[in-house]
């Protein structure tokens, strides 16, 4: 929850998740009742000069839907309108983790006593919702808390019941100040309303501000969506930040497939958002690094072809996993696009396929005859030799 890279193999774009700039989240925020400074959206100099001339001193942030815009200089406290042009002619137009920043949020700045960190997320491990709280918050919040995991107060939610008021106060009771307790522990269930009427994968507030007049103010919000939650969502999705795409992830989405190009070298096809995350993972255990994420999933299963076309074209490739599990999705029409596009290119980057599920027996047939490969019935093997053969080339 605390990684704000788009290119981490756990935080894609293929995981699902669509992502909102922080006015977006703010806006949110305000109309559940957790307060957040006075700011505007500029996209020029002249006009955060005059938003700074009525704010007084403020905070001139970078709009872009990513972590650690402060430590790439994209965050910068101004005093005065002179000052804040100068900021935003050094913000604007800057690259971080791929989004080009072309408009920026001017907000009053807020005399802070404490800062804190809270967000919900979904739990993995509960199937559930997971509130964090901890006392340490601000920009070097990660490490913080990696170097005193004690610090986070973790409480796992009910769907059905939601978080119990004595709950949250018992929880968070002794971080704080006990006249602070009570406002803040509002603000967390506020937002945990916000997570579930959003259906975010993650709301996140760092830093969660007790000002010095004892106030509780989101100074930030990050906000991830489920994209499969967008239907009924429609009026928030209009909001969501457009990605920056390469011009292979560019086509691949034209063709309805969802790619992202990671830094490894092993190429990773398969059917399903779980199963290519998996595979993902399983080449990290073995010792390699993804050089993407490629997933046919639902009826996009049929384009095996187009995705092969597509994973062929990364520059960088010295192996290929292709790991198909027939359910909905029959083994043997995948293997089929993959054979047909195989054989039109000649690529000659070693493959190893594991096939498992519906169709898999014709599937494994038809690898073996046309391609001169025998698939493995276990994913392990088949990535295993994926990353042994990468290595090789190196």
């Amino acid at each position: 929850m605390l990684c704000g890279n788009r290119r981490c193999a756990h935080n894609v774009k293929g995981s699902t998740a669509v992502r909102f700039c922080e006015n977006v989240g703010k806006a949110l925020l305000t109309e559940v009742g957790i307060a957040v400074p006075k700011g505007v959206v500029v996209s020029t100099a002249s006009a955060a000069a005059d938003a700074t001339t009525k704010l007084g001193p403020t905070a001139i942030k970078a709009l872009v839907p990513t972590g650690r815009r402060g430590k790439a200089g994209a965050v910068r406290l101004v005093s005065d309108p002179a000052e804040a042009a100068i900021a935003v002619e050094a913000i604007l137009g800057m690259r971080i983790d791929g989004y080009q920043v072309s408009e920026l949020l001017v907000e009053q700045q807020v005399p802070v006593s404490q800062e804190l960190y809270a967000a919900v997320v979904n739990h993995a491990s509960s199937g559930g919702p997971l509130m964090l709280f901890s006392a340490c918050g601000g920009m070097d919040v990660e490490q913080a808390l990696e170097a005193s995991p004690e610090a986070v107060v973790k409480c796992v939610a009910s769907v059905g019941h939601g978080l119990e008021p004595d709950t949250v106060r018992k929880a968070i009771g002794d971080l704080l100040p006990e006249d602070c307790v009570d406002a803040v522990a509002q603000s967390l269930l506020r937002l945990y309303d916000l997570y579930l009427n959003t259906d975010a994968e993650i709301i996140e507030i760092n830093p969660l501000a007790i000002t010095t007049l004892g106030a509780v103010v989101a100074l930030d919000c990050k906000l991830a969506v489920d994209d499969a939650a967008l239907p009924r969502q429609q009026s928030l999705a209009r909001l969501a930040a457009t990605e920056p795409s390469t011009s292979l992830e560019a086509a691949a989405a034209a063709a309805g497939l969802k790619f992202i190009e990671l830094e490894g070298d092993i190429g990773i096809l398969a059917n399903g958002a779980g199963l290519t995350m998996t595979t993902m993972d399983a080449v990290e255990v073995f010792g390699g690094k993804p050089a993407n994420f490629l997933e046919i999933g639902g009826e996009a299963y049929r384009s095996a072809d187009v995705a092969t076309a597509l994973l062929l074209r990364k520059p960088g490739l010295k192996s290929i996993v292709v790991n198909f599990c027939g359910a909905f999705a029959r083994c043997d029409v995948m293997a089929a696009g993959v054979i047909e596009t195989w054989k039109e290119l000649e690529p000659e980057i070693p493959v190893f396929f594991s096939v498992l599920g519906t169709g898999d027996t014709r599937a494994r047939s038809m690898i073996r005859r046309e391609l001169g490969i025998k698939p493995f019935q276990d994913m392990d093997d088949a990535v295993r030799s994926a990353v042994e053969a990468a290595a090789s080339r190196s």
